[in-house]
């Protein structure tokens, strides 16, 4: 074993370059207590004694010690050290928000009458506590701390505890980190519950406590982009018998949307353990596991697994199962799916999890039940283990609850007068208009409804030749609704009328004063987490009224609370009605149509109806709701962005969105458009016409993503062999080919070759009016122009559906002839 490593050794010495590409825009190294400056790992530490060192220092009472008799294996870095008898700071100007690296270096030794191995003392770092009643001990130690700052100067305080107690370091290092070194999206929580998304993990504070080559040799700072030490993983083997290392010659392919070299370094992708296969172990023991210490009693970490697949000779022939502290982390585990369909690429996965009683993380890795006999295998490249350091002092919490007040309240104040301005403006047109034409029947071409009106949702209709109906009882500006009325309409959030839950919070069902049933969405009281789903929410409901999208009645955002007010949809989720032991009565195939239709409605009003259009991410079957007329509704703006401008082709931003829909070319360039809400509803396609979960792990391997699965019949020309049995023998071959072939169209691989949504809407009347017409008809390609007849007097660049705002306002519901009819006299025979 001590042969293979020292060879591995060599060989990733000579392979791996010795120098770092990465440059941190704010890098302070600070050699504390000393005159002079110190070189480490080709990095200068500079003195925190010299004028330039001393803008750092804010402690008038600190002490520089020296150490007169230091180990001769000791750097001169832990030589000096900077003494606090009270409490004192440092203060560095940033240059760049967001995530950075704290690092502080403490090497204990006794000078002028100070045994720095006797100190007790805080840490706060941006006002977070990080070090409590710290006692450093003997030897030399280094403690590691990630977390975002979000203004452009950062404070570490030193405080004394106790009363002969004092601080010191020895060395601090603060620099910024990679973009997305830590994300917000992807952490899996593992517990007794299961896996569900943690989300805000970049808000939390990070203690690194483990940092691990698996399969390899020690990484020392030199050979790491950030300058990390990462020690090998054999001290954390609980069955060493079943694990063997194996090494790469070959560098990692990194790609784009997958780990860099600052996520880990090539030596970490570059070796791994397998499992030992050359052994007899028993079957109930065949797995690699490890146990790491960390702090007992529950307290949180982050687990981040990093995985390359060196031992695969192809792709897709590996497949296993990740459990941590004995729950499954991730069941069938597919690395050529993770890593974009390359080989050896290097790829990561964060899971936050709580400690045991006895302070022990386990993970283990063991086959799939996926795996062919002869294939059976299970890999792990890296392990890094961080504490969530959660603990602010009361008066950080005060001013962190101060700002956030205030920012809610800026916004909220900045809607209320932008409101006030648009019913001033409104006030004044309607005069005006009344002076010239007394006896106007209706409001014609309306682009959006003001606020002040409910039409276009269940609380209110317009039907031909009525005005928009009066605000309710909560009066002209009713988006605010006091904490006491929700109180009341949901019985003091009674649990027997949840009728769901999201990551937001819990779903309520509610009845107002004015006995409108409301769908009340309550976030978790006290937690910022959520809040920018919260003021997107508000953002994009205020200024949208459409029958296809649901309403927003108001919100709530006293006493920290976070609660937004909807219409009642009646019937619910789209899912709930296509699959799932509470399915209900099955939809006929004219339904489902009439459904898809609707939901491409509302979702070519939000990328058409304004200037850069809205981009919803997160189109899926949970979020087109159903009223009592199966009239679908789309919901759930928390994730939704504008557009690109004018001259931009996409938006670049963090991946959001449910497994199963996610645009791939989006997760993999991070570059998001119009196409990626396409991509997703050509997934709800197929689920409303197999009637089954975009994502189903029970079932077999090929057939566990929906959209890779019904892809494959669907190109074979063998779509009917897969559809709900219920609608077996009940849709007519002309209109599953047509509804085939635009759900095809939504999942091209990339973006430009899939239709807009205004394309797809009118494929799907067109495949509603195949349905119903006596005659099978003929398909035509519409990828392109959209002229399926020759009419030379009509000009529809995309379908009836695109001239919504601007020829009639077809789509948004309140138009005298709706899409469908205007189709059916340019596509039916007897209709022209």
């Amino acid at each position: 074993m001590e042969t293979q490593k020292l060879i591995i050794h060599f060989i990733l010495l000579l392979l791996i370059p010795c120098s770092s590409s990465f440059t941190p825009i704010d890098n302070y190294l600070l050699n504390c207590g000393s005159q002079n400056n110190a070189s480490l790992f080709n990095r200068i530490f500079m003195s925190d004694s010299t004028n330039q060192g001393s803008t750092f220092l804010s402690a008038d009472k600190s002490i520089s010690l020296i150490n007169r008799n230091p180990h001769a294996d000791l750097h001169t870095l832990y030589h000096t050290a900077r003494v606090f008898p009270s409490t004192g700071s440092y203060k560095f100007s940033l240059r760049k928000n967001g995530t950075h690296f704290v690092r502080f270096h403490f090497s204990p030794f006794k000078a002028q009458g100070f045994d720095l191995t006797s100190a007790n003392f805080s840490v706060l770092v941006d006002g977070n506590l990080v070090l409590t009643n710290f006692k450093p001990g003997s030897g030399a130690l280094l403690k590691e701390f990630i977390l975002k700052v979000g203004s452009n100067f950062l404070e570490i305080v030193f405080r004394p505890e106790g009363n002969l107690g004092f601080g010191f370091v020895n060395a601090m290092e603060v620099f910024t980190a990679p973009d997305d070194f830590v994300i917000d999206y992807g952490t899996r929580l593992v517990g007794p519950f299961g896996v569900v998304e943690y989300k805000n993990l970049s808000y939390q504070v990070l203690e690194t406590i483990h940092r691990i080559n698996v399969g390899g040799v020690k990484v020392t700072p030199f050979n790491d982009s950030l300058w990390r030490t990462w020690i090998p993983d054999e001290g954390f083997l609980v069955f060493k018998d079943a694990a063997k290392p194996v090494v790469s010659t070959h560098t990692p392919n990194y790609q784009k949307g997958g780990a860099t070299r600052e996520i880990a370094p090539d030596n970490v992708y570059m070796t791994a353990q397998e499992m030992n296969k050359d052994r007899s172990i028993i079957a109930s023991q065949f797995n690699i596991t490890w146990d790491f210490p960390v702090a007992p009693g529950g307290v949180r970490h982050l687990v981040r697994l990093h995985f390359s697949d060196i031992v695969s000779r192809a792709l897709s022939l590996l497949y296993f199962d990740v459990y941590i502290n004995g729950y499954s982390a991730y069941k069938d585990l597919d690395l050529s799916s993770l890593a974009f369909h390359v080989l050896a690429s290097p790829v990561y996965v964060d899971f936050v999890t709580d400690s045991d009683d006895l302070g022990v993380i386990r993970i283990s890795v063991s086959p799939s039940e996926l795996s062919s006999s002869r294939g059976m295998n299970a890999i792990l490249n890296g392990a890094e283990v961080m504490k969530l350091v959660n603990v602010v002092d009361s008066h950080v919490v005060h001013r962190k609850k101060r700002l956030w007040v205030l920012l809610v309240g800026s916004i909220v104040g900045g809607v209320v007068i932008l409101l006030l301005v648009i019913a001033a403006f409104l006030l004044a047109l309607k005069c005006r208009k009344k002076k010239k034409k007394p006896k106007q029947r209706a409001v014609e071409n309306v682009g959006w409804t003001p606020l002040r009106f409910y039409g276009g949702s269940s609380l209110s209709r317009l039907s031909e030749g009525t005005a928009l109906n009066s605000p309710g009882s909560y009066g002209y500006f009713g988006l605010r609704i006091p904490f006491a009325d929700i109180q009341s309409a949901t019985n003091n959030f009674d649990r027997s009328l949840i009728i769901g839950t999201g990551g937001f919070g819990m779903v309520y069902k509610g009845v107002l004063k004015d006995n409108v049933k409301v769908a009340v969405k309550r976030g978790m009281p006290g937690s910022r987490q959520g809040l920018p789903e919260f003021q997107t929410e508000i953002t994009i409901l205020s200024k949208i009224r459409h029958r296809h999208l649901v309403s927003l009645v108001g919100y709530c955002e006293e006493n920290s609370e976070m609660i937004l007010v909807y219409e009642y949809v009646e019937k619910g989720p789209l899912k709930k009605h296509l699959y799932g032991s509470g399915r209900n009565e099955p939809l006929s195939w004219k339904q489902r149509l009439e459904i898809c239709i609707g939901a491409a409605r509302g979702l070519h009003y939000l990328h058409t109806g304004f200037a850069r259009g809205i981009i919803h991410r997160d189109i899926k079957s949970t979020n087109i709701l159903l009223d009592e007329n199966h009239v679908a509704k789309v919901a759930d703006f928390g994730l939704s962005r504008s557009g690109p401008c004018i001259d931009e082709t996409h938006v670049s931003t963090g991946v959001k969105g449910s497994f199963g829909y996610l645009d791939p070319e989006y997760f993999r360039r991070q570059q998001l458009t119009d196409k990626s809400d396409v991509y997703s509803f050509g997934v709800v396609l197929f689920e409303v016409l197999c009637a089954r979960p975009a994502v189903d792990p029970q079932l077999d391997r090929e057939q566990v993503n929906l959209a890779e699965w019904a892809l494959a019949w669907q190109k074979k020309g063998m779509l009917e062999h897969i559809i709900d049995p219920y609608l077996v023998g009940k849709i007519k071959q002309s209109s599953l080919k047509k509804f085939g072939e635009t759900a095809e169209k939504c999942l091209a691989e990339y973006g430009v070759d899939r239709p807009t949504i205004g394309a797809v809407l009118w494929n799907l009347e067109y495949a509603l009016q195949l349905q119903e017409t006596d005659q099978e008809g003929e398909s035509y390609d519409d990828s392109s122009a959209l002229e399926p007849v020759n009419v030379t007097t009509t000009i529809i660049p995309e379908g009836p559906s695109c001239n919504i705002r601007r020829e009639g306002d077809n789509d948004n519901g309140y138009s005298d002839m709706s899409a469908t009819e205007v189709f059916s006299q340019l596509m039916n025979t007897e209709g022209r």
